[in-house]
């Protein structure tokens, strides 16, 4: 059998019986890929049911609100890519009559779906010959062939896709596809790959040559950006000032608490006199308890974040700020960074 073959024969013997891959609806499918970005299977697929439960249709989808669509998101981080999915059904109600396109020419020009999500639900939905290229494909080619391109390079995206394409079935590329993509993640994986029971093993160059843990090979990602986030937590009564979160920075839209950024670390007694602080709470504030998480990781942020439990505050902070009072009891209405809904679920019983 040939490469592509031995992939199908694998994958018919070994695959997951997973919930997306029980239908061809584009719409469906859709969403299954970009829930699963960057997320395991395990992580994604409870999102999955929720999302299609809650929306089995695009347009259950578009007539949602942008808030909504955010606190069902909560959890799997990278808030742009669930803006961008409400952005994109509202595209297909307006551009495709409600239809979700399946064809790949139409797939690429939707926000947030790239060519990887096109050729996925083309080919799945569509039965075009698009093939994919995710992390899985370009670990799995690169070791069978032998490949030192970094795959993280525009070079190695190019040179991987190309080969991907030539490779494919053209008579059942949805199979190929799903295939190949299950194959790196279960038999060809990162570490301890599978290689004694590979049906690919006799052609396989870093198992032949040794190089199975240098391949594939990958740029150093660019240097990460530490930045010091202080909250104030505040509260009044049964209530709990939050903050809503603008444009232009991490977790658009969503609600975090009152922030005060600096530059660098700082004591909590320090920062309550310093002017930023004092201009908005006043002078005299007692500090009841201070919690520090650990740091937090973004793809090119780590957060280091503090929690100022304060007391006998005063409300000198502008109108103009997206600073308000909320019931404890309302709070599981409002999206929140992982960062925040993780505080309130370990601490919220030590605060109120």
């Amino acid at each position: 059998m040939n490469f592509a073959q031995e992939i199908i024969a694998w994958y018919q013997i070994h695959k997951r019986d997973l919930p997306w891959r029980n239908t061809n609806d584009p719409y469906m499918i859709w969403l299954s890929e970009i829930i699963l970005q960057q997320t395991r299977v395990e992580q994604g697929t409870p999102y999955f049911h929720r999302f299609s439960e809650k929306y089995p249709t695009v347009a259950d989808f578009a007539a949602a609100s942008e808030a909504e669509i955010l606190k069902l998101w909560q959890g799997l981080g990278y808030y742009s890519r669930g803006r961008n999915m409400h952005h994109t059904a509202n595209m297909v109600m307006e551009e495709h009559d409600g239809y979700f396109p399946k064809s790949y020419d139409k797939l690429i020009k939707l926000k947030g779906v790239g060519e990887y999500t096109a050729a996925a639900i083309s080919s799945f939905a569509g039965n075009e010959a698009k093939a994919v290229v995710d992390g899985n494909v370009f670990r799995l080619l690169s070791r069978y062939f032998g490949i030192n391109t970094p795959i993280n390079s525009p070079k190695g995206k190019k040179e991987f896709t190309e080969l991907a394409n030539q490779l494919i079935d053209a008579s059942q590329p949805g199979l190929f596809n799903q295939g190949i993509m299950e194959f790196g993640s279960l038999q060809c994986k990162p570490q301890n790959p599978l290689c004694g029971t590979c049906p690919l093993r006799p052609g396989c160059q870093a198992y032949n040559q040794n190089r199975i843990q240098e391949l594939p090979v990958k740029l150093k990602n660019s240097k990460v950006r530490s930045r010091y986030f202080n909250y104030v937590v505040a509260i009044k009564e049964k209530q709990i000032l939050m903050n809503k979160r603008g444009s232009g920075d991490i977790w658009e839209n969503l609600y975090d608490l009152p922030l005060l950024e600096t530059s660098a670390p700082i004591a909590a007694g320090e920062l309550i006199t310093r002017d930023q602080f004092v201009n908005r709470f006043g002078n005299g504030v007692k500090l009841k308890e201070v919690f520090v998480p650990a740091p937090h990781l973004l793809s090119h942020q780590k957060l280091h974040a503090q929690f100022l439990i304060v007391e006998r505050f005063e409300e000198l902070f502008s109108a103009s700020t997206d600073w308000f009072y909320i019931d404890f009891e309302q709070l599981g209405e409002l999206a929140q960074p992982k960062l925040i809904f993780a505080f309130f679920k370990k601490y919220l019983h030590s605060i109120t």
